[in-house]
């Protein structure tokens, strides 16, 4: 028999190691596509999240290189990209903005500082193997909340496909001034937009192998070259500075920890949350199997170490992932070359950027956008449960409708009480041997429908006797007639305190009306919480049985026999000694 081997403890330390072995030529190939297009793409982004969070555009920048590379490096995911995110410079700019001038140097020392803080937080979390915690949000929750994202992002591109400006807060205010700015839209900002998006999807469908986004982005940098940029309006990313990140040094004087470690916990634990659910997002297409303790620590380091190169808070990104996806990635070495790629194109051909076209940029965007939307698992969601459908809706709609961090712990939370709901009320049911079956095997009698002893109730509970499931399983209990009740046990995980006061009350209620409640196939985990907390003598070890034959003969011999000789059901074996 082959027994699995653990992890060894340095990959822990270097989880890279376990993957640096498997590069080949082809991989090193696929990922250096990878970076190169993801680079080109974040070009635009970086900046206007700069902006939005605050800082200098070339922030944006510095924020996705050194980041991306230390948290492909130390994380578990084969794809996961990090750097600026909107909610990270949302929470950043809401952060500091009443306490600093935004854009000036007391801001950007805060954010730096923030965002060391906010990188240790997430590193001592998963050196303390919190990462666990994410397998407490519903698949639902991330299927939901990607779908959401990737309708933002698209919307957010909208704009720049049509050659207008709107400035709106809102999903339904940026759509209500899409629609009245349709009479203004650049025709040759919508053709090199729709050109590049044509040709994205053309090299994807008949030239798989090959890098379609950069080709599409060429030929879109080509057409509005063609067309004239300038003299049409067609906006371009614009000239870069020509500088790697610089060395920084966050304050960490006893009153600025004092003042931002509220904020650095709450941007700690979102940048957490939206890194792993975009890696466990991607890796429902990938089959890889993520682990979330390492993405904690990968997430924290890649803050801390990004901090002291001028890089503000990262997490993982929605678009570069999706793209570093769909460009072919196989290793997180695409991440490396893509932090790589990035700053060699702000050293060398920084001015080079000026001519590349937004609209072509966001033609690429909406493609990418729209293969974040995981129709397969919405339609199997929609097929198979409707409390998942809730839980998907909900997280969809809060996308949406409110804060993208508030999105993930609505979902999370919904997902939760459904989770609980479903725990708080296990399945109780009435088992009876069927007289069809040579060895009188016990079935669930809505499959058939078969006689029960009046004496006699016998039942499995499948789930744990916890203080959430005591009232339901008691009242399910006490609404039971027979005086005995045989409880087979096997499917009972785990049983606390209020559980088994709730059985050792039901117990001695029995057997003060001529009863008793017997269990079968008890865990011995079960058991021994039962004998350290003093409960056995008055469950009586005798109620106790390994085997569903000696339960059964175990409480027949204590049944009524004068009820037994009147008895027609007659469902035992044992009924047949009494005349």
């Amino acid at each position: 028999m082959n027994v699995p081997q653990q992890t060894p403890f340095w990959a822990h330390i270097f989880p890279f190691l376990t993957w640096f072995p498997t590069l080949n030529r082809s991989t090193i190939q696929a990922d250096i596509i990878a970076g190169i297009t993801g680079a080109i793409i974040v070009l635009p982004q970086g900046v206007a999240y700069a902006m939005i969070a605050g800082l200098p555009p070339e922030y944006g920048l510095y924020a996705a290189i050194v980041p991306a590379i230390v948290a492909g490096l130390f994380g578990s995911s084969w794809h996961l990209i990090s750097g600026p995110t909107v909610a990270m410079s949302i929470v950043i700019f809401t952060a500091l903005s009443p306490i600093a001038e935004v854009g000036s140097k007391e801001f950007v020392q805060l954010a730096l500082t923030l965002t060391f803080l906010a990188g240790v937080f997430q590193f001592v979390l998963g050196l303390a193997r919190m990462g666990t915690l994410v397998n407490f949000v519903s698949h639902s929750v991330v299927i939901g909340f990607t779908a959401g994202a990737a309708v933002l992002i698209g919307t957010s591109q909208i704009k720049n496909i049509l050659g207008v400006e709107i400035h709106a807060e809102s999903f339904i205010e940026t759509w209500h001034q899409l629609f009245n700015a349709l009479p203004q839209t650049n025709l040759y900002a919508f053709s090199v937009a729709i050109v590049t998006l044509i040709a994205s999807i053309l090299f994807k469908i008949f030239f798989p192998k090959l890098p379609g986004m950069l080709f599409a982005m060429i030929i879109g940098g080509l057409m509005a070259i063609g067309l004239g940029s300038e003299a049409h309006h067609i906006k371009l990313v614009g000239a870069l500075p020509s500088q790697l990140p610089p060395f920084s040094f966050p304050e960490l004087s006893l009153e600025n920890i004092k003042l931002l470690v509220p904020s650095a916990l709450a941007i700690a634990m979102l940048g957490l949350v939206e890194a792993v659910s975009i890696a466990r997002s991607v890796a429902t297409r990938s089959r890889q199997i993520i682990d979330g303790n390492q993405e904690f620590i990968g997430q924290g380091l890649s803050n801390i170490v990004g901090s002291f190169f001028s890089g503000y808070a990262a997490s993982g990104s929605f678009t570069r992932t999706g793209v570093n996806y769909e460009a072919g990635a196989k290793t997180p070495l695409a991440a490396v070359f893509a932090g790589i790629s990035l700053a060699l194109i702000v050293l060398l051909i920084a001015p080079l950027t000026a001519y590349v076209p937004i609209p072509s940029m966001a033609g690429i965007l909406l493609v990418v956008s729209y293969g974040l939307i995981d129709f397969h698992h919405i339609k199997t969601i929609i097929k198979t449960s409707h409390s998942e459908i809730a839980i998907l809706l909900v997280t969809f709609l809060s996308t949406l409708f409110l804060e993208l961090e508030f999105a993930i712990y609505v979902g999370v939370m919904l997902s939760l009480i459904i989770y609980l709901n479903r725990t708080s009320k296990p399945r109780i049911i009435t088992l009876a041997p069927d007289s069809d079956d040579i060895n009188h095997r016990l079935i669930n009698i809505q499959k058939k429908e078969l006689p029960q002893c009046p004496q006699c109730k016998i039942i499995r509970i499948d789930g744990s006797l916890f203080f959430g499931a005591v009232n339901y399983i008691a009242k399910k209990l006490q609404d039971t007639p027979e005086p005995n009740v045989l409880i087979i046990s096997s499917s009972i995980n785990f049983i606390d305190v209020a559980g088994a006061e709730m059985i050792t009350q039901e117990a001695q209620r029995r057997h003060e009306i001529g009863g008793g409640l017997y269990f079968v196939k008890l865990k011995s985990r079960n058991c021994d919480i039962l004998k350290r907390g003093g409960y056995l003598k008055d469950l009586r070890e005798d109620h106790f049985f390994e085997s569903k034959a000696e339960g059964i003969q175990g409480v027949f011999n204590r049944l009524n026999k004068n009820i037994c000789q009147t008895c027609t059901a007659r469902i035992f074996n044992e009924c047949a000694s009494v005349k």
